[in-house]
């Protein structure tokens, strides 16, 4: 990831400092690396394509379905309500799983994700509670505790849906990977992005919101890489 990155070459020019050419070097690659992700011009580089992967999908869903919301995060805040616990991630997939729900007349919200070791609660548990503060029948929810990555989402998913279709939700620039490995075990998922972050802006503005969405996407690239090397 960038930050570690990026802090490690500067601890390389510390330990290298005997040795000028080379400390400077590292003090220079890590100052442009972080400028580069900083900038629009990495986002367009790295997060538009992926989140370009698939459209918004508006399609009305005919007969019984399910739509699933992959997992984010939570945390543990006291006197907060359910929604108010979830990361903004997580608020921005389960927003979109409800729009989902309501362009089908019979369909189940599938919500997904483990503790984490973190939280008192699994994260498919909050999301489940939040959906009801939110409006959600909760005899239509479908809760996947377990889960604790994309793969294991899908093959939880896969016991409970079979080859049925449903509609998946996720970050836009989640969604190729999310794609690839629900297809690869069987599932007839249909895409929902949500969670757009690649924005509009001057090319030369530096900020944190360009380096967290070029992370994302560093880790996304990264993920596939590794997804494609464990496939037998």
């Amino acid at each position: 990831m960038p930050i570690p990155f990026i802090l490690l070459l500067l601890l390389l020019s510390l330990l290298l400092w005997r040795y000028r050419a080379l400390a400077k070097r590292a003090v220079v690659s890590a100052t442009l690396i972080l400028g580069l992700l900083s900038s629009q011009l990495s986002v367009d580089w790295l997060a538009r394509p992926l989140e370009a992967s698939f459209p918004i999908n508006s399609r009305p869903i005919s007969g019984a379905c399910y739509v699933m919301v992959l997992g984010s995060a939570h945390a543990d805040i006291a006197a907060a309500s359910a929604v108010q616990s979830l990361s903004a991630v997580a608020l921005a997939r389960l927003s979109e799983g409800i729009r989902q729900l309501a362009l089908g007349q019979d369909c189940q919200l599938l919500v997904s994700g483990w503790s984490g070791e973190l939280t008192a609660f699994a994260h498919a548990q909050m999301m489940a509670k939040a959906a009801v503060e939110l409006g959600v029948d909760s005899q239509r929810i479908v809760q996947l505790p377990l889960a604790r990555d994309t793969v294991e989402e899908a093959l939880y998913a896969k016991e409970i849906i079979g080859d049925r279709p449903l509609r998946l939700v996720t970050s836009a620039d989640h969604m190729p990977r999310a794609m690839a490995i629900f297809t690869t075990h069987g599932l007839a998922a249909s895409p929902a992005p949500t969670d757009f972050r690649a924005r509009p802006d001057f090319w030369w503005r530096l900020n944190a919101d360009n380096l967290l969405t070029s992370q994302r996407a560093i880790h996304e690239y990264i993920g596939r890489l590794w997804f494609w090397m464990t496939q037998e």
